[in-house]
């Protein structure tokens, strides 16, 4: 449930936040900005659904494979 949070800004941004991002989307600007820093996310859940992905897995199979060649490649 959204609840009403009233905060002090600069005038001048302000004035940004309404030009930029327009008045309907301030709050939803700031939600997006904060969140990451506030709520915990579940990695083990995201590394687990990020896994199923075949093609997304086959890919970055590809890459480090090719990473470790040219790797091998370098003099010490």
């Amino acid at each position: 449930m959204p609840k009403t949070l009233t905060i002090t800004l600069d005038e001048q941004i302000y004035e940004g936040l309404h030009l930029i991002i327009g008045q309907q989307n301030i709050s939803q600007f700031i939600e997006s900005l904060v969140r990451p820093h506030v709520i915990e996310t579940d990695l083990e859940t995201a590394y687990r659904q990020m896994a199923l992905d075949e093609s997304r897995e086959t890919e970055a199979l590809e890459w480090a494979q090719a990473t470790c060649g040219d790797v091998q490649d370098e003099t010490r």
